[in-house]
């Protein structure tokens, strides 16, 4: 019957649909921009630049100061013009100066009430700011629309200008560019076809304008000379040549010359020229020196008084309490390193600060040292901001008249808040169960009088999560028991603002903005099947190369995990799982203890929202279970019948991933982002272990184990999106449902064996790919649409048929998803929700293109709920 349902359904649907398509046709065709223009006006159709062959084509575009409508993802001029239709500026003008006339006359009745009248002030501002954004931008359907671009000749004849001058600065010195605009005589219509009309239209109120740019020769520097008049500013300006940015044979480039000015200024400021400044310096070009050549020479002027001044520190001083002021009392001094330390009362011990100081007395000024110093006494979190302040010095000790100046530098530090309490709530939705959260933290500064922090962090939530065990069949579907389930936590970290060693370390380590962490924690969770907790230890060293580049070494990593209790039903099914299909999901029941060591490399050159172009490298390498001999014996062993009663086992392995980020800032506010993932992780040497089945017989095998947590899993809202978290793979696996009523057996429906997307995939081999469009839509509302692939496999033979990794298959084992998304950026928290459907699905019996069954069941669609971006 429900074949014969579809038959009938299908003619009528397709009517319905190509009648939506043809009405939708002649809507757009009835919404063209050019009803908007007046008389004399053309829309801007399209904008070409023509003849470039070495110059970037791409900054070209953007001096461009006219562009067209943009019609991705939506025609967002038809969308404007949808706004206008129902636009009514008297309207909105008249609702405004009604709302101005009501809260006068409410102010004038609260006059006595300040806090009344506060009140209604905001209440006005607010309401009044909406109706003028509404005068000034359109109705909120326009702004999220663009009005038409009418083209305006002035703005092509600066574009041209602002072309030609480009292009000379980088070396085009014969260049030279036109423009042309253009009517298109007949153009191509598709959508007036779903009107009813003739698809060629004769259009003279479009214009499309094509600038054709003449490069000529690329001018190259031939010979670079300098000349400076200050003859100390000289020698120092020769010895640092080799550092230079401009080259004799490179292409002449005027912002290449510009980083030059800015890197001679840097040069000369961090060796106690207080006072140089960038308009010391110029630029001669010469063009006549030979064809198609530069002969350029830098200028390096002296000052009115006729030589630049070196300056010295003479004193260093830092006030720790910034901002406080007690009246009738002077703040006591230290002395450590020769800087003075001052305070009412010395909370922060000048040792720690003093770690953190590249500024000293009889040393000359550093612009580098300062910045040093500022954004690493910054890093401390004990100050909620930092100020470095110089002062020249005057009278007998540095005479007007001489080359050499002293300075008296002041630090000022404002204390932050000794106590800080974070509290957050909020809530997941997984497997149909909205679960909610709470995570409440609390900070210590200074907690020992070093600059160190102490944390504690407590958490609690609910998390809806499938039962395995629960499947229960019918002749048409199945059903998921879904249920609450309890996840409790804890943790201690203190961070101490050096590296805890039992040896001295040297001052030059401080500029690598040294700290050491200690963490420990405890997590409990508590669902029907199972109860598990797991404790872990951790010891950190952290330093940075730069702004961008951090590492994190990890000499001791310690977890013990343990299985407090497991139901039978879910034992037997774990138990079938392995047997009949190889899962090692089993195994993640184990009790266990890992200790290892590892080792983070972390480059990220983007800001906490994400919105430079940027890159981000993120390497990771572990070595864990070294010396396991030493601490027990084997056979290990496993009691299927009571996994509480199994030994606390010790895995060795080495594990490694990477991960690549790219971010590219297309617009102001669009960006194109791709991400290249993998890693590996392999046990060093085999176990042997012993299980005894649930009939009291004991099997001894031998083979190469991991610790589960330490394998490799894709899918998941930061990684295959289409794919539930932890369930891609392996390869080409697929993994079907065992009967509820008798566990050995496959789940039978309609015939046929029914798949399993609820059981986690463990691999030992990741790959995996995202590429991203993001845009903006209407005000703090962000689109997305993107595209994942990836996969993981297992590197040695596996029970699960098609999980093993082979150089002759792989490529054909990456799982495809696409899909689009909103951000939701609320400048202090961005939310996000994608929704992702599989493209290709390398385990499906038969067809692969899962696409062709496009559907919003869990097992095709995924939609995918977090904070901040993915990647």
């Amino acid at each position: 019957m429900g074949r014969n349902l579809k038959r009938f359904e299908l003619p009528r649907l397709r009517r319905l649909a190509l009648a939506g398509l043809l009405l939708a046709g002649g809507g757009l065709v009835g919404c063209s921009p050019l009803r908007l223009l007046e008389p004399g006006q053309r829309l801007l159709s399209d904008v070409n630049i023509r003849g470039t062959d070495k110059a970037d084509a791409e900054r070209l575009a953007a001096l461009v100061q006219q562009q067209p409508n943009s019609s991705f993802p939506l025609p967002k001029v038809t969308i404007y013009q949808f706004g206008r239709s129902f636009y009514n500026p008297e309207r909105i003008a008249g609702k405004l100066a009604d709302t101005r006339a009501d809260y006068a006359r409410q102010i004038a009745e609260a006059a006595t009430d300040s806090a009344q009248v506060g009140k209604l002030l905001r209440r006005r501002e607010q309401k009044e700011r909406r109706y003028r954004l509404a005068l000034d931008k359109g109705n909120a359907v326009m702004r999220l629309g663009e009005p038409p671009v009418v083209y305006d000749s002035s703005l092509t004849a600066a574009s041209v200008q602002q072309l030609g001058i480009y292009l000379k600065s980088k070396g085009f010195f014969r260049s030279s560019v036109t423009v042309s605009d253009t009517v298109p005589s007949r153009r191509f219509t598709p959508l007036r076809l779903l009107a009813l009309q003739p698809p060629y239209s004769t259009d003279s109120q479009r214009v499309t304008v094509t600038y054709t740019i003449n490069e000529g020769p690329v001018f190259h520097y031939s010979r670079l000379d300098d000349e400076v008049a200050d003859s100390a500013v000289a020698q120092r300006v020769r010895t640092a040549r080799p550092q230079s940015l401009l080259r004799e044979g490179d292409q002449y480039d005027e912002e290449v010359i510009g980083a030059e000015r800015a890197r001679l200024e840097t040069l000369l400021k961090n060796q106690g020229y207080y006072d140089f400044r960038q308009q010391y310096i110029t630029f001669e070009a010469d063009t006549s020196f030979r064809p198609t050549t530069v002969r350029l020479r830098t200028l390096v002027d002296a000052p009115p008084r006729g030589q630049h001044r070196r300056y010295t520190l003479r004193h260093v001083d830092f006030i720790s309490d910034a901002g406080l002021v007690r009246f009738g009392q002077n703040r006591d001094t230290l002395v450590r390193d020769s800087v003075n330390y001052l305070a009412y009362r010395h909370r922060i011990s000048p040792r720690a600060l003093d770690r953190k100081l590249a500024l000293r007395p009889n040393e000359p000024y550093s612009l580098t040292k300062t910045q040093r110093t500022q954004r690493q006494l910054g890093s401390l979190d004990m100050f909620r901001f930092t100020t470095i302040t110089y002062r020249r010095v005057r009278g007998a000790e540095a005479p007007a008249d001489s080359t050499q100046g002293l300075l008296d530098a002041t630090i000022s530090a404002a204390p932050a808040k000794r106590f800080q309490e974070t509290v957050e709530f909020g809530g997941t939705y997984v497997a149909r169960e909205v679960g909610p959260f709470g995570n409440v933290r609390l900070k210590i500064r200074n907690v020992f009088g070093g600059a160190e922090i102490l944390e504690f962090g407590v958490r609690a939530g609910f998390e809806g999560q499938y039962d395995i065990t629960g499947t229960q069949s019918s002749d048409t579907q199945e059903k998921l028991r879904s249920e609450l389930t309890t996840q409790l936590g804890g943790n201690v970290n203190l961070v101490l603002p050096r590296f805890l060693v039992p040896w001295r370390v040297g001052p030059r380590l401080g500029e690598f903005n040294p700290r050491t962490r200690i963490n420990a924690s405890y997590t409990y969770v508590d669902r029907p099947d199972y109860t598990r907790t797991n404790a872990e230890a951790t010891f950190d060293y952290i330093w940075q190369r730069s702004a961008f580049h951090q590492y994190v070494l990890t000499p001791i990593d310690l977890s013990i995990i343990r299985t407090a209790s497991i139901s039978d039903t879910f034992q037997t099914t774990l138990q079938n799982l392995l047997i009949r299909q190889g899962s090692p999901l089993f195994r993640s029941f184990d009790n266990l203890l890992i200790p290892s060591l590892n080792v983070t490399s972390l480059y990220n050159s983007n800001d906490f929202n994400e919105t430079r172009d940027a890159r981000y490298l993120r390497l990771f390498a572990e070595v864990g279970g070294l010396g396991r001999g030493l601490f027990q014996q084997q056979p290990l062993l496993t009691d299927t019948r009571n996994l509480r009663q199994s030994d606390l086992k010790i895995y060795d392995f080495t594990k490694f991933t990477a991960d690549y980020r790219r971010y590219y800032k297309l617009t102001s506010d669009s960006y194109l982002v791709y991400r290249l993932a993998g890693g590996a992780v392999a046990a060093l040497s085999k176990t042997q272990l012993t299980t005894i089945d649930r009939d009291g017989s004991q099997n001894t095998s031998t083979s190469f184990l991991i610790p589960y947590d330490k394998y490799l899993f894709a899918g998941g809202s930061s990684s295959v999106r289409a794919w539930k978290p932890r369930r891609l793979g392996a390869g080409s696996f697929t993994q079907y449902k065992f009967d509820p009523d008798d566990p050995t057996q496959p789940l039978i429906v309609d015939g046929q064996r029914v798949r399993d997307f609820n059981l986690e995939q463990p691999g030992e081999l990741l790959l995996e790919g995202n590429i991203e469009y993001r845009f903006p839509l209407y005000n703090f509302i962000k689109g997305a649409v993107f595209t994942d692939f990836g996969n993981v496999w297992t590197l040695r033979p596996d029970p699960r048929p098609g999980a093993q990794f082979r150089f002759n298959k792989f490529y054909q084992q990456f799982a495809v998803g696409s899909g689009f998304g909103f951000r939701f950026d609320l400048s202090f928290l961005i939310m996000r929700l994608d929704i992702a459907t599989k493209v290709y699905d390398p385990s499906a019996p038969g067809n692969k293109w899962a696409i062709r069954n496009f559907s919003f069941r869990e097992d095709q669609t995924a939609f995918n709920l977090g904070i901040g971006y993915p990647f």
